[in-house]
């Protein structure tokens, strides 16, 4: 990866390397993360790669930049950005009912009272649209919340969760049985609905979700390490997943040479991408140069302002509208708009990335941030679930936004 002095960019070189400091002193040196890749560009510049620790712990072998990792939500932004293409083509609308490319969800309904599988159930106030999809007011949920009757039921059920010969079009299935959380619109809520995102894509493409993003997104961006099966040229640099035992030591939960990331037919838009800090680099400039990257138009720049605004209803923060503890994101002063959580107030959030500034992070530990205003992306990759044990974002953010000149 070619890199430029932090200083050339308006970077203070010296507040910058704080970064790997903090990173081995509190989290890598004593056993808290595996280790973890770093990297920061303004512009399409980039200005900063830190690699510390390792991939995988029980064969010693080190992290290095083409490490391969399991992406899980920040999955979410691709399939959203490669869903808009399809609105740019004119083959669906935001206002468009869910139900016309998904006749099974016409009889939808929210749930009044009991449980699975003898649920009470009450008419939609409106029928869900493709926008709740892209902004998770869609009603669905997740299992793994563990919040009401409705994620036992995913969960008793195994909604969404791939296993051999599982596929979008079964967990599709699923959901059709089952009583949303509430009428759509009404509410945010973390959902599988980006995975629902994966399958309309499969519908009015024509084509498999994983064949679409290597057409429309992965091949012309040259993101040639990213999919949604290990293959085996990348078998050794696929870095295992880890958490924490009772005694707070590191563990496997994911070996990287004996991976469930292998043969799935289940392509999760939603939490299923394996990529490389590089790759998704890449992405990322094409979200900061507006849409193209190298002479390749991904998505228009209107198109993208207008995904990375707030479309939350009423212009509300996540805090006044989300259901749920959970989320890959704070709630005070963070909106959401198609597919990323976006700065609306900087001080109610707590952290001085800019307003207008859109992100997304992962279960395993990984991050990303475009600052349109500021022209900076920053990249955070590790593999350590859940994510949410540590906010590495907040230091990361005091410590990248001081270096700024």
């Amino acid at each position: 990866m070619k890199l430029v002095t932090p200083a050339s960019v308006g970077i203070c070189e010296q507040q910058l390397a704080r970064v790997g400091e903090q990173l081995r002193r509190a989290y890598v040196g004593p056993g808290k993360l595996p280790g973890s890749i770093t990297l920061v560009s303004r512009g399409t510049q980039t200005c900063y790669m830190d690699i510390a620790g390792y991939r995988d712990l029980e064969r010693a072998q080190p992290m290095t930049e083409d490490t391969v990792f399991r992406l899980y939500s920040m999955s979410k932004p691709i399939t959203s950005v490669a869903f808009m293409t399809l609105y740019e083509r004119g083959l669906v609308a935001l206002e468009d009912p869910v139900e016309r490319y998904i006749p099974a969800f016409r009889n939808l309904a929210v749930r009044k009272a009991g449980a699975f599988p003898a649920f009470e159930t009450q008419p939609c106030q409106r029928p869900m649209i493709i926008r709740d999809l892209l902004r998770h007011t869609s009603g669905l949920t997740y299992d793994f919340l563990r919040e009401s009757n409705i994620d036992y039921a995913y969960r008793k059920l195994q909604v969404g969760n791939p296993r051999p010969d599982y596929s979008l079009a079964d967990m599709i299935e699923q959901l059709a049985q089952l009583p949303l959380e509430f009428s759509p619109g009404q509410h945010w809520n973390y959902s599988l609905a980006t995975d629902v995102l994966g399958y309309l894509i499969e519908i009015i493409s024509g084509q498999s979700l994983a064949d679409f993003l290597e057409q429309t997104i992965f091949q012309p961006l040259g993101m040639v390490d990213t999919g949604f099966n290990i293959r085996p040229e990348q078998q050794l640099r696929f870095a295992s997943c880890y958490q924490h035992d009772k005694n707070k030591r590191l563990v496997i939960n994911d070996d990287g040479q004996d991976s469930q990331f292998r043969d799935r037919v289940f392509y999760s838009g939603g939490g299923g991408l394996l990529s490389t800090a590089g790759d998704y680099q890449r992405f990322c400039h094409m979200l900061i140069s507006g849409g193209t990257l190298d002479e390749q138009r991904i998505i228009g720049s209107r198109t993208l302002d207008f995904m990375t605004e707030n479309h939350l209803p009423g212009g509300v923060d996540l805090a006044q509208i989300a259901m749920g503890n959970f989320s890959e994101t704070t709630y005070e002063g963070v909106g959401f708009g198609l597919g990323f959580a976006t700065k609306v107030d900087p001080v109610a959030n707590g952290y001085p990335t800019s307003r207008g500034s859109y992100f997304w992070s992962g279960l395993a530990s990984t991050l990303f941030w475009v600052d349109p205003v500021e022209e900076l992306t920053v990249i955070f990759m590790s593999q350590f679930m859940p994510a949410s044990v540590f906010n590495i974002r907040a230091q990361l953010e005091a410590m990248i936004y001081a270096a700024l000149e």
